[in-house]
């Protein structure tokens, strides 16, 4: 059976992106906000303008770096039987880092996030099969942000088995957020052994590498944790307003970051987050949901695959604001391109509209899309026993096929056969049932869980651990 692969780039259109990338690096350069970063970045052969903070880095340098990254890597959680694979062709959901707001489940309003939002959508992402990283989507305003993404990885690692994520502060929050991790895993060896955790790098658009942004990087990768790389250049704001011009530019700041991670800890593991957006130009806000969205995660993908790389992009998103007709346009025909385009992982689960707000109905949507595309992604076969010529034969004109053994045989793989959440009965059997909206059965699925899952206790010992960790965090940091 032939896998669904869809490409638009040619080879020579990202050989010709590639050479734009290149040419922006050695010519134009990065602004590198780090004094460390700028004397490895000389040393190793870029051109250094310390008045400007500005790097110039050859191609040879860059190159070396793309050849000398890890490019194949798995992610562990409490229960490391179930690693998450990166660079072997799987498709990998992760829910969102954190959003400041929330939308509440009950009542559909915005509000601020709150330490009990958090632990549910911890809990919720725990039992939803399709959600293999588990991020904590909260950002509680009751916990000082100082020390806020520690006390968010010690919930995360206590509430779920799975690999976690939270957006981290700064260096000297990550190096608490790791003494978690190592203590998780049993000791520092086994942490880099197993890693737990990504690093994310955001190049700031146009072509800037932060100070707190690498002083992350520095410790994950000095830990052997994985990094991913994704900057958020949006076309026509912080980036040229031809997508080709943009996916240069992102392609050149993914690649500088990519030769500080090697230059920090050679043989670090890469994500290639291929994640950039458009600007509307009637409100000046950036889009998560136009087509243009689609098209440059597709070719985001390519670009990543023509280096060797894992790669993030950011589909399956939308404007919409509520789980309407728009959202399941925008959500599906980007993460359809996405999918079967190959890339490993998928934008942030559970967002509404553009980083407005974390909602647990969006997490449950986004879980059952990925259920929907994987079934398109699958295809099927075509042989000699699914031509099934001798059955049409034996039941010939006028038969049914609904008792023979070979339906019986081939229906459950040939056919998805979706949750209840989905519809497919008459009119007059919804309507007998209360004429419910798919919006109305994903908020009941996401109570049922919050009151039946339990997920994988965490050692009472080692819960006491983490807490002192987090304690210490508040009291240095907080």
């Amino acid at each position: 059976m032939a896998t669904i692969q869809v490409n638009f780039l040619s080879e020579r259109e990202i050989q010709d992106i590639h050479d734009a990338g290149m040419a922006i690096l050695r010519d134009t350069g990065v602004m590198v906000h780090h004094e460390e970063i700028l004397q490895l970045l000389g040393d190793a052969g870029a051109k250094v303008a310390q008045d400007s903070r500005i790097a110039q880095l050859p191609e040879k340098l860059v190159m070396d770096s793309i050849a000398q990254a890890g490019k194949k890597f798995l992610l562990y959680g409490r229960d490391s039987s179930r690693p998450v694979r990166f660079g072997y062709g799987d498709r990998i959901l992760m829910s969102s880092p954190g959003q400041f707001g929330w939308i509440d489940t009950e009542t559909g309003r915005r509000r601020p996030a709150t330490i009990r939002d958090a632990r549910d959508a911890i809990r919720l992402g725990d039992a939803l099969e399709n959600i293999n990283i588990v991020g904590v989507m909260a950002q509680p305003e009751e916990v000082c942000e100082k020390y806020r993404d520690v006390f968010l990885t010690g919930e995360l690692v206590k509430g779920t088995a799975k690999p976690t994520r939270c957006w981290v502060r700064n260096g000297a929050t990550a190096r608490y957020i790791l003494e978690i991790y190592r203590t998780i895993a049993g000791g520092e060896a086994t942490l880099r052994a197993k890693p737990m955790v990504e690093a994310f790098l955001e190049p700031i658009s146009p072509l800037q590498l932060p100070r707190d942004g690498l002083d992350i990087v520095r410790e994950f990768a000095q830990a052997g944790q994985p990094v991913s790389i994704g900057p958020m250049a949006m076309a026509s704001a912080t980036a040229p307003a031809t997508l080709a011009g943009t996916l240069a530019q992102e392609n050149a700041e993914i690649l500088a970051g990519i030769v500080v991670t090697q230059l920090l800890e050679p043989g670090t593991a890469i994500t290639y987050g291929g994640i950039p957006h458009i600007m509307d130009p009637r409100t000046s806000i950036c889009s998560f949901g136009s087509p243009e969205q689609g098209l440059m995660a597709l070719a985001m993908t390519q670009i990543a695959h023509f280096y060797g790389f894992p790669v993030y992009i950011n589909v399956g998103l939308t404007d919409a604001k509520v789980p309407d007709a728009q959202a399941g346009i925008e959500k599906a025909n980007s993460m359809l391109l996405g999918v079967l385009g190959g890339a490993d992982t998928f934008g942030h689960c559970g967002i509404c509209g553009t980083d407005h707000a974390g909602s647990l109905l969006w997490l449950a949507f986004d879980n059952e899309l990925m259920n929907y595309i994987k079934r398109i992604a699958r295809g099927f076969e075509v042989n000699a026993e699914t031509l099934a010529t001798d059955i049409v034969k034996l039941v010939g004109p006028a038969g049914n096929f609904l008792a023979e053994p070979h339906t019986v045989e081939h229906f459950r793989r040939e056919l998805w056969l979706p949750s209840q959440l989905w519809t497919r009965q008459s009119f007059d059997g919804w309507q007998s049932q209360g004429c419910s909206s798919f919006a109305e059965r994903l908020t009941e699925h996401v109570n049922s869980i919050l009151t039946t899952h339990t997920p994988q206790p965490l050692d009472e010992a080692l819960s006491r651990e983490i807490d002192s960790i987090v304690k210490h965090a508040e009291g240095e940091l907080g």
